[in-house]
């Protein structure tokens, strides 16, 4: 068995939460004060890895180790497509790392024996053995090959069935199909040309090697941009949550306020069959007056509503930026959150004059595969002051969500590559 190569993790105490104290313990910076979260009474936060990059997905295997997905840049410390954290002395805080591969990308997945992780045009897969560690990590499987990368929207995020099918999502690039794309009063192309190869989701076989567009089902269109996406197994059905788009003001100032574009559209969660199109770029959704308006590049005024295209599971407000999406189906958390939906919101860039928003895991609260109630936050605190102006502003910023084997939350940030770990006191 080949072996790949260990580094210790260095946890450099950074005092970046607004209220943290400056201390000389790494330790206590990275396990004191529920690392700078606020959370719903009985829960506690801490810091398990920090300073890993630009961290993106996470997984966490039933030995408590957690494979977070890399997309590093040049300013990276890791230039590694995977990084294997490991607890050696069982403190709880992650002390060696074990890099692997050389792509960026965004998805990652576990799954009957096997890591799947995806740049933003492939889709790799690794053996694992007993113990979920990866036996060959110079040599995986390339599953899926040849996808679109425009340099927008460009991440392949993934999830899968229980049937032995991957989903992956294949964004748009653009943001509304214009023809000159973001172009003031610039109208739209009908029918869009790009929703032959993005703006959707595909369907491919797990274990079926080098497999293009031909070999995949489009098994849903009309979506955006979809990086948070899981598989519920109560329902046996696909979620996805879509990014909505953007500059309606920019783009047409004399149907829309600077306000209405910072608070328009929502964010939308959709549950996804095969065959469903959301209607993007034709659409967007408006829950201020729960409708799907017909988008101003196809005609739309900001009022003509249509019945076409599917309905949201439960919108949200605009630019949140949804990029996790997990049913937890732990035994942990108290009963409210037993098959509910956790959504990591990295935040917006895109609401001036209103302040930024997003930046915090939300929980929304399901039954029967539904959703019950109103959403609300669950962990706040990331972004380190109460207003941001910018996304550049904030320390850090949730990306990724992942279910540990005894039902505690992580959370990865992309900002800071801090990974973190919730747990519930009872």
């Amino acid at each position: 068995m080949k072996k790949y190569f260990f580094a210790p993790l260095l946890l450099i105490s950074i005092n970046v939460l607004a209220g943290l104290p400056k201390t000389d313990s790494t330790k206590k910076n990275i396990t004191d004060d529920n690392a700078g979260l606020t959370l719903p009474s009985n829960f506690s936060a801490i810091k398990i890895a920090d300073g890993l990059g630009v961290a993106r997905h996470i997984v966490v295997t039933p030995q408590g180790e957690v494979y977070v997905k890399l997309n590093f840049n040049k300013r990276s410390k890791y230039k590694n497509a995977i990084l294997h954290l490991i607890d050696t002395n069982g403190d709880g805080i992650m002390d060696s790392i074990q890099p692997i591969g050389n792509y960026v990308g965004t998805g990652i997945a576990i799954k009957n024996g096997y890591l799947y992780a995806s740049s933003d045009e492939e889709v790799f897969r690794y053996k694992l053995n007993e113990k979920n560690q990866i036996i060959h990590p110079n040599n995986p499987e390339k599953i899926i090959t040849g996808l679109l990368n425009r340099g927008e929207h460009e991440s392949k995020s993934i999830t899968l069935d229980n049937n032995g099918n991957i989903y992956v999502n294949i964004g748009a690039y653009s943001n509304s199909c214009q023809e000159k794309d973001r172009q003031t009063g610039s109208m739209g192309m009908k029918p869009c040309p790009i929703l032959d190869s993005a703006g959707g989701i595909w369907m491919f076989k797990v274990d079926k090697q080098n497999q293009t567009y031909k070999d995949g089902t489009r098994y849903a269109t009309g979506l955006r941009n979809v990086v948070g996406l899981d598989w519920n197994t109560q329902t046996n059905t696909l979620f996805v949550m879509q990014h909505g788009r953007d500059q309606l003001h920019d783009i047409f100032p004399e149907m829309f306020t600077t306000k209405q574009s910072a608070e328009l559209p929502a964010e939308c969660m959709y549950e996804i069959r095969k065959g469903d199109n959301a209607g993007w770029p034709y659409i967007y959704y408006d829950n201020f007056v729960n409708k799907k308006i017909i988008a101003p590049e196809y005609g739309g005024d900001g009022k003509k509503s249509t019945t076409n295209y599917i309905n949201p599971a439960i919108a949200f407000p605009a630019h949140l930026a949804p990029n996790g999406l997990l049913f937890y189906t732990g035994n942990q958390f108290p009963e409210k959150y037993k098959n509910g939906a956790f959504i990591a919101f990295h935040g917006s860039w895109n609401r001036a004059p209103e302040p930024q928003e997003g930046f915090y895991v939300v929980f929304v609260p399901f039954k029967n595969g539904k959703p019950t109630g109103k959403w609300e936050v669950f962990a706040n605190g990331f972004a380190g002051k109460t207003v941001i102006t910018s996304s550049r502003d904030a320390a850090h910023r949730p990306c990724g969500l992942a279910q540990g084997a005894d039902g505690s939350l992580y959370v990865s940030d992309d900002a800071k590559g801090t990974i973190y770990k919730i747990t519930y006191n009872k």
